[in-house]
């Protein structure tokens, strides 16, 4: 499958990318944000771009070649753009954009392993230097270890259940075989209607094995501080934990209180106001287009200091 870019046209409009403007894409995925926001910023506006897979960053480099001189990509994470920022030396940046969504690429890739619907290898990694696996956890992890990520990052009612169905049926070795226990755990009158029964669990292994939520908190602070006065940060989540420390963040500076959630600290120089008092979410013809887009919220704020 293609990927399609969610909530595209949304978040330019927030950006807005002018002409000797410098940007930052965090998630370049399928590349869909980044190539609109050169041409938006055409002839002279620069856009620095990272992600973990490092056969995105060949393709698009590849594919943003006759940018030379505007782009400058990096096989890492969005977490390191204060160090990327200090290699490049353009200065703060007008624009910044995290797409937190799983791309199309990786989730039709089986041997990605991210996939509940393909059989492929309990891999899940973004980038593979990582050196834990969805196979580590899933073969490794204590029950109630399992418990723990499965009910925290997928929100799932039936963690206990699953965490002692996997531990009971290890080793397992493949997506498949790992969706099939999980299914078989859930009571079968608890099934939601839309979704696959083993998607939050697959989606709670998979942020354990990147380091997600962790990896959100640690950019945030930095982002702002790469900010220009009067630049902005749009952020598209897919997961409730990431859009509460998204909005947590925008909206609580300078004194955070969020006692049940792990927040990002929040810098005592910049600061930030809201450009959305709520998320902008996918209408009902994207939705149909891309039945992905469902679970997108798009927020975004401005440097004012």
């Amino acid at each position: 499958m293609e990927h399609v870019s969610v909530l595209l046209e949304e978040a330019l409009d927030l950006l807005k990318p002018a002409s000797g403007g410098v940007y930052f894409d965090g998630t370049l995925g399928g590349g869909g944000h980044a190539g609109r926001i050169l041409e938006l910023s055409a002839p002279d506006g620069r856009l620095a771009g990272t992600d973990l897979d490092e056969r995105v960053i060949a393709k698009l480099s590849e594919h943003f070649a006759p940018q030379e001189g505007r782009t400058a990509l990096f096989n890492s994470s969005f977490a390191e753009i204060d160090r990327l920022s200090l290699i490049l030396n353009w200065g703060e940046f007008d624009g910044i954009l995290l797409d937190l969504g799983l791309s199309s690429m990786e989730l039709d890739t089986a041997e990605r392993g991210f996939s509940f619907a393909k059989e492929g290898p309990l891999d899940m990694r973004f980038s593979q230097k990582n050196p834990l696996t969805a196979a580590g956890v899933v073969n490794e992890y204590s029950e109630a270890d399992l418990a723990r990520i499965i009910r925290a990052y997928g929100e799932e009612h039936f963690a206990g259940r699953i965490a002692r169905a996997i531990v009971a049926s290890r080793p397992l070795t493949v997506t498949t075989e790992l969706a099939e226990v999980v299914s078989r755990a859930i009571p079968r009158r608890h099934w939601p209607e839309q979704i696959h029964p083993a998607t939050k669990t697959f989606q709670a292994i998979r942020m354990e094995v990147n380091h997600e939520l962790e990896t959100l908190q640690d950019f945030l602070p930095k982002a702002v501080n790469q900010l220009k006065i009067g630049g902005v940060i749009a952020i598209i989540s897919f997961h409730s934990l990431e859009d509460r420390i998204v909005k947590h963040f925008f909206g609580a500076q300078p004194d955070p209180l969020y006692r049940n959630l792990p927040v990002a600290p929040v810098t005592k120089g910049p600061k930030l106001e809201k450009i959305t008092r709520k998320p902008i979410i996918a209408g009902e013809a994207e939705i149909e287009r891309n039945p992905r887009a469902r679970s997108a919220k798009l927020r975004a704020a401005r440097r004012v200091a």
